[in-house]
């Protein structure tokens, strides 16, 4: 079978991303996961009833409840929420050492089964990738100390939180600053994020205002949308610079060079190297003073 190359100018077009939210206990993060778009929570936390908000919810009790889940279970949903990962992941250690008590020492996993932990979730998760839905897992934060700085930190067990780190295509944290809630995906020295859509810090509106309905479904679409107009813009880069790379390879005079100008004003720093070469190849450099290539003295005598 020939190896399938998604070649640079090739989109990449995202359809659903998979979102972490984290943040301490008590400041909403059940409340905020229901304003996704047509959520289905997956209640491990047993905490759903306290959400302002309550949309339809799986009660948890344990990983036998979702062990066969399927596509037709989910069609009507377009966002699955797992809240929260750490509880999913106890209820997950629970299923393997039962399955198999090798896995387990004095109802802890052993380090096999910590590997068991790691490849089941990471399953679980490809699984509720492949209905094509969108992915948000809910996690408490852990502060760790590092001399006298906080650290932020999931908190979540075993080798799995690093399957969450990599499975994440955006990872926000939720504060409270100035008596207001913030979202924030950038990373700092002190927390983790990802930020692919380049957003700024968003305040989440109040229960109770009416932009506060659908308000992570927005930031979800918003970061695909960034995702993808990255995609397109790379391509539309590629594509530049090919047609730059055909052109500047027939052209042999200053003149011609000179013609190209207006369009290289705008295009990819790249096609501007490329007419760079080009006139040292011909013996021509760039006058600033009469914003145009001219042949270097040598030449020109």
């Amino acid at each position: 079978m020939a190896l399938k190359i998604t070649r640079a100018s090739d989109p990449i077009t995202v359809d659903r991303l998979n979102m972490v939210i984290y943040g301490p206990p008590g400041i909403a993060k059940t409340s905020l996961a229901f304003t996704a778009e047509a959520p289905l929570l997956l209640d491990f936390d047993n905490g759903s009833h306290r959400a302002a908000n309550r949309k339809d919810v799986v009660r948890v009790t344990s990983w036998a409840d979702i062990t066969n889940i399927d596509a037709g279970d989910l069609e009507p949903f377009k966002t699955i929420v797992v809240d929260t990962a750490g509880r999913a992941l106890d209820s997950l250690s629970v299923d393997i050492i039962k399955a198999n008590p090798k896995h387990g020492r004095g109802g802890a996993l052993t380090l096999q089964g910590f590997g068991e932990l790691k490849s089941r979730f990471g399953a679980f998760l490809k699984l509720l990738n492949s209905f094509g839905k969108d992915v948000v897992l809910i996690a408490h934060m852990d502060e760790q100390r590092s001399g006298d700085d906080v650290i932020e930190r999931l908190d979540v067990q075993g080798g799995s939180k690093g399957e969450i780190y990599k499975t994440a295509d955006a990872m926000g944290r939720l504060i409270i600053e100035n008596k207001h809630r913030w979202l924030l995906f950038s990373p700092t020295d002190a927390a983790f994020g990802k930020n692919p859509g380049q957003l700024d810090p968003l305040k989440v509106p109040h229960f109770e205002d009416a932009d506060f309905e659908g308000f992570l479904g927005r930031v979800i679409q918003q970061t695909k949308d960034r995702l993808n107009e990255a995609s397109l813009a790379q391509k539309e880069a590629a594509a530049e610079q090919e047609w730059f790379r055909d052109a500047i390879s027939k052209i042999n005079s200053v003149d011609q060079l000179n013609g190209l100008l207006g369009r290289v004003a705008n295009a990819p720093k790249a096609c501007k190297v490329m007419m760079r070469d080009k006139a040292t190849a011909i013996g021509a450099h760039y006058d600033t003073s009469r914003n145009e290539f001219v042949l270097s003295s040598k030449e020109a005598a």
